[in-house]
């Protein structure tokens, strides 16, 4: 990758970084300057953090707001990947007579998915997926709100995959620990982390009920009021 077309897709993802209107920039880990606060924002940090803050130099500042708008840039960018590359997976499923576990790993999303459902990804998943992905993607513009199935939260963590990939693949000046972060404020309460790990030990807490875990609820409102598109719940 040379300088080129680093400085390339850099500008095209600063560019981006107006359109995902769904989240601002201090959900993304910018913090913010005390003088751009109303005195109802002070209000909620401690005179020490305020002092922190406004002791920012002009320099670093500018970059901590590259850096994030950057990373809203990348965002909005790889919810269109993400869509683009899953309707790819379908084209190639529907060129199969069965789906194995051996076609999944060598897709290029849904590969992302917890792999002891790998059987179960046929064109009918993938096309109930792609409703769901999108409506995740479209909720990056519209005002974000809580994903509200399982396959949702999976949309989600294959959307930061896919950002990942970006990433590394052009080497982009990103906030330190962006990923953990952006988790934090898109998948909040979240447990469909649960899903790619053993139940261990000495391994992440798994929730004692997983009945809503089982690959048949994944569609399914996770909680009263939550919203599932249409055709992904049938």
């Amino acid at each position: 990758m040379n300088a080129d077309e680093e400085d390339d897709i850099t500008q095209d993802l600063l560019a981006d970084a107006g359109k995902l209107t769904g989240l601002g920039l201090e959900l993304l880990g910018l913090d913010p300057h005390p003088d751009d606060m109303t005195e109802e924002q002070r209000l909620l940090f401690d005179p020490e953090d305020l002092a922190e803050m406004a002791a920012i130099s002009a320099e670093d500042r500018q970059k901590a707001v590259s850096q994030t708008r950057l990373l809203a840039g990348l965002l909005w960018n790889s919810a269109g990947v993400l869509i683009d590359q899953l309707f790819r997976d379908l084209e190639t499923l529907r060129g199969l007579d069965a789906v194995s576990p051996s076609d999944i790993a060598g897709s290029s999303v849904l590969s992302s998915l917890p792999p002891q459902f790998a059987s179960s990804y046929d064109t009918k998943f993938t096309q109930r997926f792609i409703v769901v992905a999108s409506d995740v993607a479209a909720s990056l513009g519209r005002g974000w709100t809580a994903p509200g199935c399982l396959a949702a939260e999976l949309a989600v963590r294959c959307l930061l995959d896919q950002a990942e990939i970006t990433e590394d693949i052009y080497e982009l000046d990103l906030p330190e620990g962006w990923r953990l972060q952006v988790e934090e404020v898109l998948l909040e309460d979240a447990d469909s982390q649960a899903l790619y790990t053993e139940a261990e030990a000495d391994g992440p807490e798994v929730p004692a009920n997983t009945d809503y875990l089982h690959f048949e609820q994944w569609f399914k409102p996770l909680a009263p009021g939550d919203v599932v598109p249409p055709y992904a719940r049938t």
